[in-house]
């Protein structure tokens, strides 16, 4: 499907959820950082993580095994007359202060924040701790945040045991009626520095963007670290983050970056992502090494052999000096395994031949290899060297014969041989260079070659030529949209469908389209007849829908060599109470919706929505192909582009609209008002004086007052008078 059916597909999405039904379209959770994004095995510690539509929010869901959390805290962003109720609580218990209990101890992180940002401590009395938390609470709260989806915040405990994966996960929260979108989390096993978290950006206002920067003390601006470690931090406007340590001669340090892949597409920031700056300094200040990007991905990363023992600093920023609290990275630093590329990318499914790898800090290092029961796809390797985990690498399965590139094969004259079908693996290791490969061809004979290189993180940005003996041009391609690749903004891989005019001799030439070349520009190159195939992603990742009602799902079908028959979508296993009609994606279509009724569940569960077709109608007693749709969020890229960014799950959450959680504090209980005397009317008054004030601006006092209440932020003297002033100005 290319770009512009994608666009259409996604616009015809929110036109149906638009005009589907109140029921049917909840508010879902949403997160939009976690901070840190991730910690070290067997440690306890705390996050911050800012979003909206998080109220009653009762749980996290980390994916897989070894990472439990639990909810600490919620925030949610103060109103301008809760604030003023605030303050009129705190000025009454300044006044007063023994008139006030003891409330509940401080929030860790809240307090640190405060540490952080210079709050002026309270009176040492007995209402300390309230007149604390009423500070923090108060001061926490930005009236106009650069961003409100950011402004609800949540603070929550995390757990990693000590054989816990390294690795990626998924971070999730879970609210009395949804489920929000998943953010990348991630399993360290290196000491973890970790900067104070940042409080609500402010909204920048033209010609005033001072008054909105990050207002830091000076002994932050530098943090010193010893490697190896991983330093966690968020980038505010204007700011650069910079970190201290000593190395050793001849030390080969491998200075990595994650924030795009922390966040991949922030929506309304250009280009579309935080894209970190790196540079490393010596102890005289001079920048030694740059990086502002690693090939073709945005996060940077730096190779550094030490020339000699002293202190050094690297630092980060945004490229454009942009910031916010979702700008947020981890950097690890130190002599640690750093794979940056293998060979071949892949091979044959249950005979895959071991590949070779390059890279830093490799020595004695040994590479996974794909299990006995993996299929055809792409998955995922990592290198270990005494016991530490390097960046993971994508490895492909196929099932078809495999070949390896043998040079010299620059040209026609001394193309290399090859019987299809085929996959050759090889390199574009000379600036300029082509390789060309030679097949027999039939006429009429339909044809499919296809690079797998952008997608197996190589740098070549690939070109193909087929052409017949005598040189002419028979079918070209540069690149090919393929939705399934997720955040990568650059489809830069290879592909053709095209029928073979005449009995012959045929050549397949592949280059890099800029004429680079290197021992990392690796590809796997298909030549065979159409393998008709299919994809399915199915949006959003969360769904949540009231008790005895539906929802509805967005299925995208990519597909592949050709094929264009229907594709039936159907649950798998669905559990008790869920139930859903199978749904046809039409021929040559790419977007279905299917809809599904859920049962009463306690906790989110897990579906799975799979696809079934046809893909060989002419083969007598052939059966259906059947493929799991893989969950997906549908994520906007500055401003227009949009990307389907695979998730590990699809989480439902149903729920009864009329439960009401119990309060989490309850008031004293109060003596019934006395009764309002009737207005007296005189000779010159004929009617009743109007209230003070309409009953919906009192509900709304009595829910700011009931939701402070509970929190623990009011007194009971305090809560009852307020009360009183509503019930008068009734």
């Amino acid at each position: 499907m290319n770009r512009h059916l994608h666009q259409i597909a996604l616009l015809a999405w929110i036109v149906a959820m638009a005009i589907a039904p109140a029921a049917h379209a909840q508010k879902r959770p949403y997160i939009g950082y976690v901070y840190p994004a991730g910690g070290q095995q067997a440690t306890t510690f705390q996050i911050k993580l800012g979003g909206q539509d998080l109220d009653a929010v009762n749980s996290v869901i980390v994916s897989g095994p070894g990472v439990t959390a639990r909810i600490v805290d919620y925030l949610w962003r103060l109103q301008t007359p809760e604030v003023q109720l605030l303050n009129a609580q705190l000025k009454e218990l300044q006044r007063k202060p023994a008139a006030a209990p003891a409330m509940a101890a401080e929030n860790p992180m809240m307090m640190t924040e405060m540490a952080a940002e210079k709050i002026p401590a309270a009176p040492a009395t007995d209402v300390q701790p309230l007149i604390a938390k009423i500070q923090q609470r108060v001061h926490g709260t930005v009236q106009q945040p650069a961003s409100a989806a950011l402004s609800n915040i949540v603070i929550a405990e995390v757990s990693i045991a000590a054989n816990a994966t390294p690795g990626v996960r998924e971070l999730r929260l879970v609210t009395l009626r949804g489920v929000s979108n998943p953010l990348p989390f991630f399993v360290g096993q290196l000491p973890e520095s970790v900067r104070q978290p940042m409080l609500s950006a402010s909204l920048q206002v033209l010609g005033k963007e001072s008054t909105a920067l990050r207002k830091r003390p000076p002994e932050e601006a530098e943090k010193l670290i010893t490697l190896p470690c991983t330093a966690n931090g968020q980038i505010a406007s204007g700011e650069v983050n910079r970190y201290r340590f000593h190395a050793r001669t001849g030390q080969r340090l491998v200075i990595s970056t994650q924030a795009r892949q922390l966040i991949p597409y922030i929506a309304d920031a250009v280009p579309g992502w935080f894209q970190p700056v790196l540079a490393l300094y010596d102890a005289s200040g001079r920048e030694v090494a740059y990086a502002d990007d690693y090939r073709f991905q945005p996060d940077p990363v730096i190779f550094y052999q030490v020339p000699k023992d002293g202190e050094y600093v690297f630092a980060i920023s945004d490229a454009l000096y942009r910031g916010r609290e979702d700008f947020i990275y981890r950097i690890t630093a130190g002599e640690l395994p750093f794979v940056t590329s293998i060979f071949p990318m892949g091979g044959q499914v249950a005979n895959p031949q071991p590949p070779s790898m390059t890279g830093w800090g490799l020595a004695g290092a040994k590479l996974s290899t794909p299990t006995t029961n993996s299929g055809a796809g792409i998955i995922a390797l990592t290198a270990n060297q005494a016991g530490h985990v390097s960046n993971s690498v994508p490895f492909a399965l196929d099932t078809l014969p495999e070949q390896r590139d043998q040079e010299p094969n620059d040209s026609i004259a001394i193309a290399q041989r090859v019987a299809l079908p085929i996959i050759i693996n090889g390199n574009i290791d000379r600036p300029g260079d082509w390789d060309v490969f030679q097949f027999t061809g039939k006429a009429h004979d339909q044809l499919v070659i296809e690079v797998l290189a952008r997608r197996l993180n190589s740098p070549l940005d690939s070109i193909i030529k087929l052409t017949n003996s005598t040189g002419k041009l028979i079918a070209f391609n540069d690149d090919c949209e393929d939705l399934t690749a997720g955040t990568n903004p650059h489809h830069a891989d290879s592909s053709l469908l095209t029928q073979l005019p005449a009995d012959g001799t045929y050549f397949v030439h592949i280059g890099d389209t800029a004429g680079h070349a290197g021992k990392e520009f690796g590809y796997r190159l298909r030549i065979s007849a159409p393998r008709p195939d299919f994809a399915l992603r199915v949006v959003p990742s969360s769904v949540s829908l009231p008790l005895n009602s539906s929802a509805v799902l967005s299925v995208y079908a990519m597909r592949k060599d050709g094929f264009t028959g229907p594709i039936t979508v159907t649950l798998q296993n669905p559990p008790p109470g869920f139930s859903a009609k199978p749904v046809v994606i039409p021929p040559n279509q790419t977007l279905a919706k299917f809809s599904f009724k859920g049962g009463s569940t306690p906790a989110p569960v897990q579906l799975t929505v799979v696809g079934s077709a046809m893909l060989d109608n002419s083969t007598p007693g052939s059966t259906a192909t059947v493929h799991t749709a893989v969950p997906a969020e549908d994520r906007m890229q500055a401003f227009l582009w949009r990307h389907l960014v695979p998730a590990s799950d699809l989480q439902v959450l149903v729920f009864d609209p009329k439960y009401q959680p119990p309060p989490k504090r309850v008031a004293p209980t109060r003596p019934p008002p006395p009764p309002t005397p009737p207005p007296f009317i005189g000779p010159l008054q004929t009617t009743p004086p109007m209230p003070k004030f309409t009953k919906s601006q009192i509900s709304g006092r009595l829910q700011q007052l009931k939701r402070l209440y509970e929190e623990g932020l009011l007194t009971d003297s305090f809560y009852d008078a307020k009360l009183t002033e509503c019930e008068a100005a009734q």
